[in-house]
């Protein structure tokens, strides 16, 4: 790892930090330490920094805004990349938009409805980034991205830097190829639709007030922690199951969104498994239904 180390830094890839804690960068408050965690500055640096990776056979985990991911207590062996400044941006030509890996996707679908553009109105209470959104193919009230992408500049595990367009992303409900064939979104452009803003506006501001009514927004949480099964919410399966306010040492189910697990201030990754496990056991027993967790599990237990 020495040899690695050294390597790194005669690369200028980028801020290179060992032994950092992950929960200063997860939505959760929660996870332990990265050995490297390396933050490339421009998509040159990043694939400098994958064909390194590639070389010397270290693992890694690509780490975004981390909301959408629970990182293990012991946290994260090998590399934690987290894309650096050069990759929150956003332009706009036309319908059509331009944005990088780490730009706020909540902020983007803002942006768009003061363009006056239409199709990213589901993204105002989706908390990762540009990238996470992509590679999760995320989604809410009816649309995902999916239904607006037009292509990816991605670095493939090997280094390579190529494009996908829509067909090469093999979506699907909060899946794509990039959890079977590893790979970073560098940046992704979307196709929207030219829209009235104040319609626009007006249904952002629904939007938003139906979140905070029923959402725990204001706490430390990772967004919906499992997938809606078919034809069903996980929320009411787990709310007619009498799970809300369930506690395990920090972690609480939500009293406002069943769905949502929230770190009530000294919560560990492990309080958060328990729950999630007894939440699924109970569903299970209940309706014979098997809850599938949508946030990403990483780390060393």
């Amino acid at each position: 790892m020495e040899q690695f180390i050294a390597e790194l830094e005669r690369a200028q890839v980028g801020e290179i930090l060992l032994n950092k804690p992950l929960s200063d960068y997860t939505t959760w408050k929660i996870g332990g330490p990265a050995d490297v965690l390396v933050s490339p500055e421009g998509k040159e640096e990043l694939a400098e920094l994958v064909r390194l990776i590639h070389k010397h056979n270290v693992p890694w985990t690509n780490l975004g805004r981390g909301s959408n991911m629970l990182v293990a207590d012991k946290g994260i062996r090998g590399v934690v990349i987290r894309p650096g400044k050069q990759f929150d941006y956003a332009q706009f030509d036309g319908t059509t938009v331009h944005a990088g890996a780490a730009y706020s996707f909540v902020k983007l679908s803002v942006m768009a409805g003061k363009e006056g553009l239409t199709g990213l109105e589901f993204a105002g209470g989706i908390p990762g980034s540009v990238g996470g959104a992509v590679y999760m193919n995320a989604g809410a009230h009816g649309s995902d991205v999916a239904r607006i992408f037009k292509s990816a500049d991605i670095v493939l595990e090997t280094g390579e830097l190529v494009q996908y367009k829509a067909e090469d992303m093999k979506f699907s409900y909060r899946h794509t190829v990039l959890q079977e064939q590893r790979g970073i979104v560098v940046s992704a452009t979307f196709e929207l639709q030219k829209g009235e803003r104040k319609q626009i506006a007006s249904a952002m501001a629904s939007l938003k007030a139906r979140r905070l009514d029923t959402q725990p927004l204001k706490m430390a949480t990772a967004g919906s922690v499992f997938r809606n099964p078919p034809n069903d919410y996980a929320a009411r399966l787990i709310e007619e199951s009498g799970l809300k306010g369930m506690r395990c040492g920090g972690a609480e189910v939500s009293t406002q969104h069943a769905n949502f697990i929230v770190n009530t201030g000294q919560a560990k990754a492990e309080d958060v498994l328990t729950l999630m496990a007894t939440i699924q056991r109970i569903v299970k027993e209940r309706y014979g239904i098997e809850l599938v967790p949508e946030v990403l599990v990483v780390g060393e237990r």
